[in-house]
């Protein structure tokens, strides 16, 4: 497995050898050997998190690039992008829409973007970057308790908590382009942080495009190249991973999963992978496929139509939203590594 020295954020640079970091941060059980966590180098708090960020209708944004990758989230109507080029340089974001209190987490390393709710044993709160890694995949840690939290795992893995769960919170990972053709309304992260970053470069040099590490990883699989971004499903403890390649046109796919029956929709040249539970009525079955530039990207037998969030923006069951399962995408290898035994699929019918 390769493995490289990275100066990241071009303030501090950490050497990669199989010594974990003494920081106290390390006390107390964990659920994960002690010995597999490392220090990333800037520290707790290091890599600033933000809190409610300056958001800006999305045709006054003039930062992003089209092929500049977005992940969205929608609640009720409303939408917003968080854009990678902000959580490059902050992996989190605390944010909220009405009473919907969630984080934002995005792990540069790993390349995966995961939505969670802030509400944790009935109270809500914020979380940050603790600066340790497992995995070389983030470990947020929450202001209340201050416990710590892995990513990828979804779980409290030291401190107060350890062992529970956050709710998960479906964000969309796709282009700029994508988003402002399908969500020309919505808002987007401003570079109007309050904290002086350079927002125009990607702080880990060519880390997307290389097959090098940072940090060591207990499963490397080669299988795909190591940052190919593919959809990872965990269901039931059964985990699957779908390429890009798969939808090289728009693409409905019917799948079973740890026992669970889902709707899969993707397109290559759209840049997105989102999955469903398919627990719809027999009467909505079969499903069509649309792709005619709008923001609608499926519709049922009812005549009803999703957008890529699930929710039926227009037809008879207007406002209803299909469950969203356990699924991000992320860098292969990072999902090797979390998941040894997890299906890659090929081909579709």
């Amino acid at each position: 497995m390769p493995v490289m020295l990275l100066f990241a954020l071009g303030v501090l640079s950490q050497s990669c050898n199989d010594d974990a970091t003494t920081s106290s941060s390390l006390l107390g059980d964990w659920l994960i050997p002690r010995e597999r966590v490392f220090d990333g180098g800037p520290g707790k708090d290091g890599i600033p998190s933000l809190q409610s960020p300056e958001m800006l209708p999305a045709k006054e944004i003039q930062y992003l690039a089209p092929n500049d990758l977005v992940l969205g989230i929608k609640v009720g109507d409303e939408t917003r992008a968080y854009p990678h080029p902000i959580l490059d340089w902050h992996e989190i974001i605390n944010d909220g829409i009405g009473n919907n209190n969630y984080a934002v987490t995005y792990c540069p390393l790993t390349g995966t973007g995961i939505g969670w709710n802030r509400e944790v044993g009935g109270e809500v709160t914020t979380f940050g970057v603790s600066g340790l890694l497992f995995n070389t995949n983030l470990i947020p840690y929450d202001r209340r308790t201050d416990s710590n939290w892995s990513q990828m795992m979804q779980q409290s893995i030291n401190g107060e908590l350890i062992g529970q769960r956050p709710e998960f919170v479906l964000l969309v990972e796709t282009t700029w382009s994508t988003w402002q053709r399908m969500y020309p309304n919505s808002t987007v992260t401003s570079t109007n942080t309050g904290i002086s970053r350079n927002y125009g470069r990607y702080p880990y040099g060519d880390y997307r495009t290389s097959e090098d590490l940072i940090f060591p990883v207990e499963n490397f699989d080669s299988t795909l190249p190591a940052k190919e971004r593919v959809l990872g499903v965990d269901i039931n403890g059964t985990q699957r991973a779908y390429r890009f390649e798969l939808f090289e046109e728009r693409k409905i796919m019917l799948d079973n999963i740890g026992g669970a029956n889902v709707i899969i929709i993707g397109d290559r040249q759209d840049n997105f992978m989102v999955a469903f539970e398919n627990d719809l009525p027999q009467a909505r079955l079969p499903l069509e496929l649309v792709n005619d530039g709008s923001t609608t990207v499926m519709r049922d037998a009812l005549g009803n139509e999703y957008d890529f969030f699930g929710q039926i923006i227009a037809g008879p069951n207007e406002g209803e939203v299909l469950t969203p399962v356990n699924a991000y995408i992320g860098f292969w290898f990072a999902w090797a590594a979390f998941f040894p035994g997890i299906e890659l699929v090929t081909q579709t019918d």
